[in-house]
């Protein structure tokens, strides 16, 4: 009988020992508080360069840039333009970017060279004058333009421009909601 109420008492404590260590890992510790709001933090700024994301008018009716803002702050993209060099007049190109960076909303990109021409951009995203999320120029992107191309004597010659791109609008945006 001994041995019976031993082995009851040793497996209702093997029972209760589980509980009290899933009950210990879930009790909100400061630590766990703050790595949880960091990570908040961290994919809300995220979620905010994301919404940068897109495709923006560049210099010239039909020439855009592509924006696509990853993860970290990094970010991918292209500008599709028209040549306007001897041998590529009018022909479209597509640079994409050597590198781009996004931080805060201040955005920095280099192309890749193209036809000897190379395009540097610093600026900023602001909000625009579209009302909701998908509208055109929701977003405009302003800053610096600079243009540099090389001839055949390797001599590179910069030009730099004041520019605003406006965001294009997107089709799959949703709705807004309407009001009664």
């Amino acid at each position: 009988m001994k041995i019976i109420l031993l082995a009851i008492f040793c497996g209702i404590s093997m029972l209760l020992l589980p509980a009290t260590q899933l009950q210990a890992q879930d009790t909100n510790s400061p630590s766990n508080q703050t790595q949880s709001t960091e990570k908040g933090s961290t994919s809300s700024t995220e979620k905010d360069g994301r919404a940068y994301s897109g495709m923006y008018s560049f210099l010239k009716d039909g020439e855009f840039l592509q924006v696509t803002v990853e993860d970290g702050g990094s970010v991918t993209g292209y500008i599709s333009r028209y040549g306007d060099g001897e041998s590529d007049k009018g022909a479209f190109l597509d640079q994409f970017f050597k590198n781009g960076k996004l931080e805060g909303s201040k955005l920095s990109f280099t192309t890749e060279i193209v036809h000897g021409v190379t395009f540097d951009f610093r600026g900023a995203f602001e909000r625009g004058s579209g009302k909701n999320p998908g509208d055109e120029a929701y977003y405009v992107l302003k800053g610096t333009l600079t243009q540099n191309v090389t001839d055949a004597d390797k001599k590179v010659t910069s030009h730099s421009r004041d520019v605003a791109f406006k965001l294009f609008p997107q089709e799959g945006a949703p709705a807004p909601a309407i009001r009664k």
